[in-house]
């Protein structure tokens, strides 16, 4: 039975300057507007779109053939994710730069001629993103993030910081070949984190990981996966995507981090995720937080540990960053602590 049905126009481009890769799983009601976005792009680009459906139920592929000819579609007969959508996506295409994008963002006009320009200014060709902004509110949202020690995302907001520890993969942009070097986006990790894990793979390599200083893309944050977000004020996400991102960030801080130090700090995160579950779980009379987010992270380890530090040994091989470089982008301050400040505990759904 063949995975994936290929719709391509007959007047795809044979040589593209950038593939826009489109990841969709029931993205009706996004498409549009995301789709707009891209073939409204200003400056002379060839451009190519593709758009993978990951067996969506809400007739997405009988719309996009209806009603966007000129695009290619790789319609999937089974859900693989995130990171197999855009792994099929990138194999596909043709263009010298690749543009990962959201179904649920959309580009401001100028936005692909900003990253071609700001690429080929790089000393070498790296990942970009642009400044984010809420769809709804349309306020800034990050442009880019650093990392706290643990490995969580803290947005960056200052317009003088362009060198970033990542960017996530709503709006993604490098050149096709570097993609390549870099593995693509590890499949084991299912999704969440795999955008922060190509990041850290290209810096420990001295490769830049940037955000452009102008232009923009609009994103309805936690549309296609659900979390990520305050809510008047309040932190919500999933259980699904509590897990993956504890599991995720786990991986990643234990593969990328350089140098022994990585022992005495996957020691402090161990203990600081027994506490905070074994806390949610008391506070919120939930022993479901505990069995469903923070007990998978050990399952994990006892599971895949020998091959985490496999893929540690590998990476480690091909550092070209020395730690304090590979540092200059992180944060001291714990992220959750300040978010639990902020906004107190999140709701867990």
């Amino acid at each position: 039975m063949e995975l994936v049905q290929t719709y391509a126009p007959v007047s795809r481009p044979e040589n593209p300057t950038c593939s826009v890769c489109i990841a969709n799983y029931n993205g009706l009601s996004l498409l549009n507007e995301c789709l707009k976005s891209v073939m409204n792009q200003s400056g002379e680009l060839d451009l190519e779109i593709i758009v993978h459906d990951d067996a969506s139920t809400d007739e997405s592929v009988s719309y996009l053939r209806k009603n966007f000819p000129n695009i290619s579609i790789l319609a999937s007969t089974e859900n693989v994710g995130f990171c197999v959508s855009n792994n099929r996506m990138v194999e596909f295409a043709r263009g010298k730069y690749i543009l990962l994008l959201n179904n649920d963002a959309a580009l401001e006009s100028n936005a692909i001629e900003t990253l071609l320009t700001a690429s080929q200014a790089q000393p070498s060709e790296g990942i970009l993103t642009l400044p984010q902004y809420d769809w709804k509110t349309d306020v800034l949202v990050d442009r880019g993030c650093f990392l706290d020690p643990f490995h969580n995302p803290v947005p960056n907001l200052d317009i003088g910081r362009v060198d970033v520890a990542m960017v996530i993969g709503a709006c993604m942009f490098m050149p096709r070949k570097l993609w390549h070097d870099l593995g693509g986006f590890p499949t084991w990790l299912e999704s969440i984190a795999e955008d922060m894990y190509l990041c850290c793979a290209a810096r420990l390599q001295g490769i830049p990981v940037q955000v452009t200083r102008d232009s923009r893309y609009r994103h309805l944050q936690g549309k296609s996966f659900g979390g990520n977000r305050a809510d008047s004020g309040r932190l919500s996400t999933t259980f699904r995507r509590r897990r993956l991102s504890e599991r995720n960030k786990t991986a990643v801080l234990l593969v990328c981090t350089p140098t022994a130090l990585v022992w005495p700090l996957f020691g402090l995160h161990m203990a600081c995720l027994i506490l905070e579950g074994a806390a949610l779980t008391l506070i919120q009379r939930n022993t479901r937080i505990w069995k469903d987010i923070y007990a998978p992270v050990f399952s994990f380890l006892r599971s895949n540990g020998r091959s985490i530090l496999v893929r540690r040994k590998g990476m480690q091989q091909k550092r070209n960053a020395s730690l304090r470089s590979y540092a200059n982008t992180f944060v001291p301050l714990p992220q959750k602590l300040r978010l639990f400040f902020k906004h107190g505990l999140p709701t867990i759904r």
